[in-house]
């Protein structure tokens, strides 16, 4: 049984723009999205911001109902299974908001018993992330933005859940402490968990993922290995030369090509060997080859900038809002309040 399984979920919104442009009309952030998670893989979710990631992740937790089409994580679907979802699922939301006043300890303590399960990672968690015990008693007021994030990861990994969902996961998080968060993935993946997360960035998907899946303006446009995502990627190459530059029209995987006095920069994409060829003879002084950025490395699946930014303007705030932690938080009981009443307790 997959862990996630979504068939042609949708989700609409009545538009907030004002003044309105048309009566009743809506805004499309997630249109007819299938995609199957398996267990024990790490499934990446990309697109750029205001692509309809953070939605997805709402609708497949209960904290949005879905215009139309079903899912089912965990084979629980998320019409009516919620709270079972939430008691096994570990998340991190996106812009995560902690309660000030209380100590690191004190928030993890607090959302453990929210999920209802015990912290066996917590320990283990909080000294690969260098959060110390006399750093958890400190209030969360205290806090640096990259010390949130880390009690956000720890919140939602410290249960052992079976699913972990993250929403921009390494938000805040300097260097060293991206590669200490890629090493627990991978730990968590060798141990037959799945874990579950949107970014936008190209280099953490290259890093820890198996496949990803891409969306634009919330429509799935991308479904593939990682090893098929990093044979279209593009790359730009700038270079600094003496003499004549290297004749690189129709050199395979090379595009957009620029001479500019001794600076010649240009698109590289696939197999490098025909460009090195290409360069091979001529007096190169410097060779800049930079990663590819997202929308780079997919071009082909996205439109031209203009579009790009419509698709942001017209992004519903329930998109682009951060969610405080407390209104995403897994429920402890039967009794707690239905998946679209939200629920304020700090």
């Amino acid at each position: 049984m997959p862990v996630i399984q979504t068939e042609g979920l949708t989700k609409h919104y009545v538009s907030r723009r004002f003044p309105p442009r048309r009566q009743h009309e809506s805004v499309r952030a997630l249109t007819n999205l299938s995609i199957t998670v398996e267990e024990g893989e790490i499934f990446g979710f990309l697109g750029p911001n205001g692509a309809g990631k953070t939605t997805m992740i709402r609708l497949l937790l209960g904290f949005l109902h879905p215009t139309d089409g079903d899912a089912r994580v965990l084979g629980h679907g998320i019409r009516d299974g919620t709270l079972a979802i939430r008691r096994e699922t570990g998340y991190l939301p996106g812009g995560i908001s902690l309660y000030d006043t209380m100590s690191g300890e004190q928030v993890l303590d607090y959302l453990a018993r929210l999920y209802g399960r015990a912290a066996p990672l917590r320990a283990e968690l909080a000294d690969r992330l260098e959060m110390s015990r006399r750093t958890l008693k400190r209030q969360v007021r205290d806090y640096s933005r990259g010390m949130r994030q880390k009690i956000g990861i720890i919140q939602a990994l410290q249960h052992d859940p079976e699913l972990a969902i993250l929403d921009e996961p390494t938000e805040g998080l300097d260097p060293l402490m991206q590669r200490a968060f890629y090493d627990l993935l991978d730990e968590r993946k060798g141990t037959g968990r799945t874990i579950f997360f949107s970014s936008h960035v190209l280099s953490e998907v290259e890093r820890v993922c198996d496949r990803v899946a891409i969306i634009r303006a919330g429509e799935l446009v991308a479904m593939s290995n990682v090893s098929e995502l990093l044979a279209r990627r593009r790359r730009q190459v700038e270079m600094r030369i003496e003499g004549e530059p290297p004749m690189l029209a129709g050199v395979p995987g090379v595009s957009n090509v620029q001479v500019r006095d001794d600076r010649v920069s240009c698109q590289l994409e696939g197999d490098v060997g025909p460009f090195v060829a290409a360069i091979a003879h001529a007096r190169v002084r410097d060779l800049t080859i930079e990663p590819a950025r997202l929308e780079e490395a997919f071009l082909e699946y996205y439109a031209d900038e203009s579009d790009l930014e419509e698709s942001r303007d017209d992004a519903p705030a329930a998109e682009n809002d951060p969610p405080a932690v407390n209104d995403d938080a897994p429920a402890a009981d039967e009794d707690a309040p239905a998946a679209d009443e939200k629920v304020e307790i700090a």
